[in-house]
């Protein structure tokens, strides 16, 4: 397991970005972005502001400088976060203002804006009505390709976050009792996510028996039986912003003969897969690589979901690990490793760790093990 010390906001968040993000723009022939709050926002900034009705939002020319609207109410915040280090002009704005009618005067006249992947519709409506001959288009098509590679202090966030989840991991054994209801152990698990370092708990899956056949199953009040598996999928999002992510089973007591024999498959396969990961292979031949050893084993058709998805400042953004992606892995791709197998009425199993693209091989952030661990 990778150990690291926090990064600061100067390395997470270099003062560079708002500059890299606008020779962006100008490439894919965008004339500005407008970066409300969400992922987009925190990744140019560093400013996790408050999503509100009332509008934030970055404004990214491709010619002139850029300059964030705020709230007046929210301006401390906005001047107390990284933001203030950019050199970023903050323009406060009053509530009988209308700061979507003041965007567009400080543009001028433009034809194609690229708009947060996270904005709300209220807000895209009001900039298409204050722009009106100006297209629309996703800023994630401009970002992507910034934010997908993740810089070494991005890496050593993961790894933060990494370690932290397999904290967590460590005590769910204590925590996993027959008689217990999944959801009494999902509570305690999701104090003890707090308790490791993370800001929020982003979620918790306890899967327990039949139930660890849905993949994204929710938290019942299911009693949890001797002799049954239990996936506990868990995850969230750290002081820096960075996601962790990460799933192990558990199985009080001893497991069903057949579920020990797919669990070694699955065990097989999601080690194939990050040991194929490297520069230059397609995210697909990734997602190939655990699929072929499930269905040669006969588990095909119980393995009904990508093998995995990027990470960073989201749980789920790009690169996705799916076939039909045929995207080439590059050195600082992040991203989850998850294969699965899911028999439904009966158990499932699913091995996550987060995978790092590094100049040669991939890098696991988390630790903990990958046997089945019998409580």
């Amino acid at each position: 397991m990778v150990t690291t010390t926090s990064p600061d906001a100067s390395a997470l968040y270099p003062t560079t970005r708002p500059a890299a993000v606008r020779e962006a723009a100008g490439r894919a022939g965008l004339d500005a972005l407008l970066l409300t709050p969400g992922p987009d926002l925190r990744y140019v900034t560093g400013y996790d502001a408050m999503p509100l009705e009332r509008l934030t939002c970055l404004v990214v020319p491709v010619s002139g400088e850029p300059f964030l609207m705020v709230p007046r109410l929210e301006l401390p915040a906005a001047e107390h976060s990284p933001a203030s280090r950019l050199g970023v002009e903050f323009v406060a704005w009053d509530e009988t203002d209308d700061p979507f009618a003041e965007v567009a005067r400080r543009l001028g006249p433009v034809a194609r804006v690229g708009l947060a992947d996270r904005m709300w519709a209220l807000q895209s409506l009001r900039f298409r009505a204050a722009m009106p001959g100006a297209e629309q288009t996703l800023a994630g098509d401009v970002l992507r390709e910034l934010r997908m590679r993740k810089s070494p202090a991005e890496k050593a966030a993961l790894a933060e976050a990494g370690a932290a989840i397999d904290a967590v991991h460590a005590l769910v054994p204590g925590l996993l009792k027959a008689g217990r209801t999944e959801r009494e152990v999902g509570r305690d698990i999701a104090e003890a996510i707090v308790e490791a370092g993370h800001a929020r708990v982003d979620f918790v899956i306890v899967g327990s028996g039949p139930n660890g056949a849905s993949p994204h199953a929710e938290l019942t009040d299911r009693v949890i039986r001797p002799g049954e598996p239990v996936v506990v999928d868990i995850g969230g999002t750290m002081p820096s912003g960075y996601c962790s992510d990460s799933t192990r089973v558990y199985c009080v007591g001893e497991p069903p003969a057949d579920f020990a024999a797919y669990y070694e498959v699955l065990r097989a396969a999601q080690e194939a897969a990050c040991a194929h990961v490297r520069p230059g292979v397609t995210c697909e031949s990734v997602d190939a690589a655990a699929r072929e050893v499930i269905a040669e084993a006969g588990y095909g058709e119980y393995f009904v979901h990508r093998t995995g998805h990027g990470i960073g400042l989201e749980t789920h953004e790009e690169p996705y690990i799916v076939a039909g992606n045929t995207e080439e892995m590059r050195p600082g791709f992040a991203f989850s490793v998850e294969p699965g197998i899911y028999l439904p009425g009966r158990h499932g199993a699913r091995i996550e760790d987060i995978v790092v693209c590094g100049e040669t091989a991939g890098e696991r952030l988390n630790g903990t093990t990958r046997e089945l661990v019998v409580v």
